[in-house]
């Protein structure tokens, strides 16, 4: 039997699946028991049961002087944010994906041109962001946008050029137009893939997202984390980091889900 052909059981899949988790608590536990032997008031790396006990605060208790339960204000203001700019970038990835996989006058037009795009460091765009469109709502979301929309638009053309010519040629056969292939028989193809392609580009746009937050924002789980840096207060900064974690795992669980749902035919590679 080779090792390519064994396939685990349910139980013992399950097993795998948590056992990096739990090696990785069980690695941390030890090197901060460690540290915290060594010295008590050491801030960098606090023992589990102070971070639980700061995640039950920070949920649950409110600000002194506002009364607000920041840690949620934190989290809507994040996702209202990250929402927006994923669902503009993701529709017009579409849109664009569509023209130049299938136009190829709009392919020879803005094929190279997004490529270009493409090459460009999305946080290295962040001050002129800042300048032309402000420090408020629009330029932590135009980052975001900036930085996910190239990869999709390329994504999603590709995908569409490597759909059968057969399928094309039998349409046009029949006499549909360009319009009814687009939409009849390109998008239906290609919605799984934009699905797949938002689920990759979520982790990049968090990235832009805290990055924008903590340079200029007075909400979010980026501002808070780099709010509370200068304290050192790690237990606050690890609970953020978890809660955006399972944040990230809750959406990519959901998109996955819907797409099992709705393109059930479709075979995900993630």
């Amino acid at each position: 039997m080779r090792l390519i052909n064994l396939q685990p059981s349910r139980p013992l899949a399950v097993l795998l699946t948590l056992l990096p988790f739990v090696l990785v608590f069980v690695a941390y536990a030890i090197a901060s028991d460690i540290r915290l032997t060594a010295n008590p008031q050491d801030k960098l790396l606090p023992a589990p049961s102070k971070i639980w006990d700061t995640m039950v605060r920070l949920v649950s208790e409110g600000d002194r002087r506002s009364g607000r339960i920041l840690f949620w204000h934190d989290t809507w203001a994040s996702l209202k944010r990250l929402a927006l700019g994923i669902s503009i970038s993701a529709s017009i990835g579409l849109g664009v994906g569509l023209l130049i996989g299938l136009l190829p006058l709009v392919r020879s037009f803005l094929a190279q041109f997004v490529a270009v795009l493409s090459m460009i460091p999305p946080l290295a765009l962040l001050p002129i962001l800042f300048i032309v469109f402000g420090l408020g709502e629009l330029s932590k979301v135009v980052l975001i946008v900036v930085g996910t929309l190239p990869f999709l638009i390329r994504d999603l053309s590709q995908r569409v050029i490597e759909l059968p010519e057969e399928m094309m040629v039998k349409a046009q056969t029949l006499g549909a137009s360009s319009w009814v292939i687009a939409m009849r028989v390109t998008l239906p193809q290609i919605m799984p893939r934009l699905i797949q392609s938002v689920r990759l580009s979520l982790g990049p746009a968090w990235l832009f997202l805290i990055a924008a937050e903590a340079i200029a924002s007075d909400l979010g789980l980026g501002y808070r984390i780099f709010l509370v840096r200068r304290y050192l207060a790690m237990d606050v900064i690890f609970t953020y980091v978890i809660w955006i974690t399972i944040l990230a795992f809750v959406i990519d669980w959901a998109l996955r889900a819907a797409s099992r749902r709705f393109y059930p035919w479709a075979q995900e590679g993630l």
